[in-house]
């Protein structure tokens, strides 16, 4: 028998003010039962870091050729793909052909590894940023994990602070390629 995902209901109030972007979502998250808390919270502060009512969760996790998240416009037309974690370069070379913008946001004790490994394959790539997070934040944000979350994120002079009203995350997202993350 097949496991089933667990669904999370988030509330997120976004203060970015370094977009001048204000807004609440109320999202619902299926986290996939491969998929842990840490990465979930990442997949978070990832909508936190692109907020804009077009950007969506894509099945990443089931489904080869989806983000983990996607902003597309009227037309059907993907502007920015969102990857979480460590993707192969294959991957998202097809993301920057299909897509204005791709981000991949790294985070983990493998980072760097990742990282070393695989920049000198995607220098060509002019729509990538790729930002990573420390490897203390992942296990940090998964603390404040819960069915029903209310989070709010203040975002300004490229840091992130994340709290659930009790305790607090400070996130400083470090930029090794590409422009800056708009």
């Amino acid at each position: 028998m097949a496991l089933k995902a667990t669904i999370y209901k988030a509330e997120l109030q976004i203060a970015d003010m370094d977009r001048s972007y204000y807004g609440d979502h109320a999202l619902t998250l299926a986290r996939h039962p491969s998929e842990t808390d840490d990465r979930m919270m990442v997949r978070l502060l990832a909508f936190a870091l692109y907020a804009d009512p077009a950007l969506s969760f894509g099945n990443a996790l089931c489904v080869d050729d989806e983000p983990d998240l996607w902003e597309r416009d009227l037309t059907g037309e993907i502007k920015r793909w969102i990857f979480v974690g460590q993707p192969d370069e294959k991957w998202i070379r097809k993301a920057c052909g299909r897509s204005d913008k791709v981000v991949v946001i790294n985070y983990g004790r493998a980072a760097h590894v990742w990282w070393e490994g695989i920049k000198a394959k995607l220098t060509r790539q002019q729509s990538l940023s790729v930002l990573r997070i420390a490897p203390e934040v992942a296990p940090a944000l998964a603390r404040l994990t819960d069915r029903s979350m209310r989070l709010q994120f203040t975002l300004q002079d490229g840091h992130v602070w994340v709290t659930n009203g009790e305790e607090t995350v400070e996130v400083a997202p470090e930029l090794l390629m590409g422009p800056a993350r708009y």
